[in-house]
């Protein structure tokens, strides 16, 4: 309960003191000047981690071979197998089912939802708790274009041009025109979505947004999703298996090039399981546990790419998995919440982003890329940053302006979960401002999938954060929500579909469950001369310091 230190409270009186003025401005509308497209790509150029070229290198094996990732991620890539293929015996099949979803956020589990729907036996198969993930850690909301003043065709327009226009046309198409139907399907799942007395929904701005389209639940709107879609499935228990600490390792394919399953390893129990199914969902989520470049995350623990290891072994070409977006605003005092995400509608609601001489300096709703490429300007070439008793760097993100924007009381009613969790460290943030600087928040790549969800291998499909190409180099607020139940709902279908159409051949028909890829994967490796390959995929971060590490195992 110390709150803030004797030093930077006196630097906060610099924020109070230029407060009046620039509220006063944001009455009238005159907000800092947006960046020019110009400056933007020079900026971006300049201070984004993603356009260093340090901490980047070609990765040497696989179907993206020679293709420039973080050095975290090409490791991973070119990790070898937790298992030995020929210690499993995949004659012994320990579930059956028609369709496996690989991880149990918010996109696996609309995915089992919709293909239980359709008829399926479903498995989830997650490696912590169901409903462990990042999804429950989103705050500040979904889009979707259901209002009299807005259409998908706008939503289609801010989404390419926040990603630089290198999106892929067809994953965006698909994703504005779900939009309504999946705030639609929410809400008659039970969702408490914010809204006016009237009971029209409340909308609110997003960075990069022409309308305002973004739907919330106070700032917990990602838990509020995971709480109606896990309920239902546990609902439908009879036809959606649940099973909790059992991460996949490795996916099966059968003798024709399908995928037919995957080898599950219990944390509890140590033991591996073999499910064969006949069709698989990957929807494992991002990378934010690797730490690029060495920021703070703010992803859940799991967060450590199993998926994209897994796929990639398994043939799957991976898309835009060079760009990773960093969150402008993340914790940076008090230290035990580092890294932890502050919501953009934190800016949203009129907050601004302020230095240590108490300046606005840059437009509030920029793009994420953009708003975080301006604070990094700021801190680390203008030397205009706060620095925390422990050597960060950070600036302000004056959430007091709320309350005299929108009147006393918003915070705590629009911003709930924020106020207690600074609370807890006795900061009051209707009263004081927080420090921030830009954290690793989300993975823009991942596996190449079409507008159903489908890869290059038959029979596996991929939904949320997992995938390439919805979003381009750069996500915007309201669309990682958007996505997972975008593409969970349409794998599901497809998964179902390509279940009821009939597998051709099966187990016993001369059709045998394999590993060979792996196999072959680990001599590519031998033969690229990579030594000591990490084992992968991680499952958990380590985060036992290098002289514990030493001593332990001397």
């Amino acid at each position: 309960m110390s709150g803030y230190t004797p030093e930077l409270k006196e630097l906060i009186k610099k924020v109070e003191a230029t407060r009046p003025q620039r509220v006063e401005r944001a009455r009238k509308n005159q907000h800092f000047t947006a960046l020019t497209m110009e400056q933007r790509k020079e900026w971006l150029n300049k201070y984004h981690p993603d356009y260093k070229s340090e901490g980047r290198r070609p990765v040497k094996v696989g179907s993206n071979k020679g293709d420039v990732f973080p050095e975290e991620v090409c490791s991973l890539l070119e990790s070898k197998s937790r298992i030995n293929p020929k210690n499993i015996d995949l004659t012994k099949v320990d579930y059956e089912t028609d369709v496996l979803v690989i991880g149990g956020g918010g996109g696996g589990t609309a995915a089992a939802l919709i293909a239980q729907e359709n008829g399926c036996k479903v498995i989830v198969a997650t490696k912590l708790r169901h409903g462990d993930s990042n999804t429950v850690m989103a705050e500040g909301g979904i889009q979707g274009a259901d209002q009299e003043c807005d259409s998908p065709y706008y939503h289609y327009i801010d989404v390419v041009g926040g990603g630089h226009f290198s999106n892929q046309p067809d994953l965006v198409a698909a994703m504005t025109n779900d939009a309504p139907l999946v705030i639609q399907w929410l809400e008659n799942l039970g969702m408490m979505f914010d809204k006016h007395p009237d009971g029209r929904m409340k909308v609110q701005h997003g960075g990069g947004t022409c309308r305002k389209r973004m739907h919330s639940a106070g700032d917990m709107t990602g838990a509020e999703i995971m709480r109606v879609v896990r309920d239902e499935a546990r609902n439908r228990s009879d036809d959606i298996k649940v099973l909790e600490f059992s991460p996949a390792v490795e996916l099966l394919l059968d003798t024709e090039g399908r995928c037919a399953g995957a080898v599950l390893y219990n944390l509890e129990t140590k033991e591996y399981y073999i499910v064969h199914a006949k069709a698989v969902i990957m929807a494992t989520g991002g990378f934010g546990r690797l730490h690029i470049q060495g920021f703070p995350t703010s992803n859940h623990y799991g967060a450590t790419a199993d998926g994209i290891v897994m796929a990639y072994r398994a043939g799957v070409k991976m898309k835009d998995l060079d760009s990773t977006q960093y969150h402008p605003t993340g914790v940076i005092y008090p230290e035990q919440n580092v890294g932890l995400l502050i919501t953009e509608k934190v800016r949203g609601l009129g907050s601004q982003l302020i230095n240590i001489d108490g300046e606005e300096f840059c437009f509030p709703l920029e793009p994420r890329d953009i708003e975080s490429s301006c604070i990094i300007k700021e801190c680390i070439e203008k030397g205009k940053g706060i620095m925390t008793p422990v050597g960060r760097v950070g600036v302000w993100l004056d959430s007091p302006m709320i309350e005299l924007l929108r009147g006393e009381g918003t915070v705590k009613r629009e911003l709930p979960a924020k106020h207690i969790q600074f609370k807890r460290y006795g900061i009051d943030i209707s009263k004081e401002p927080m420090l921030v600087y830009p954290t690793l928040h989300y993975q823009n790549g991942g596996l190449q999938i079409n507008d159903n969800g489908e890869t290059s291998v038959s029979g596996l499909y991929a939904a949320g954060e997992v995938t390439g190409g919805v979003h381009g180099r750069n996500r915007l607020m309201g669309n990682s929500l958007l996505d997972i139940l975008v593409f969970g709902r349409r794998t599901g279908n497809k998964a179902a579909e390509y279940v009821k159409t009939g597998v051709k051949g099966s187990r016993g028909q001369g059709v045998k469950l394999t590993l060979e890829h792996v196999e072959k994967f680990e001599k590519e490796l031998k033969t690229a001369h990579i030594k000591e390959p990490i084992v992968g995929p991680m499952i958990l971060p380590d985060y036992t310091p290098d002289h514990v590490k030493a001593r332990r195992w001397g």
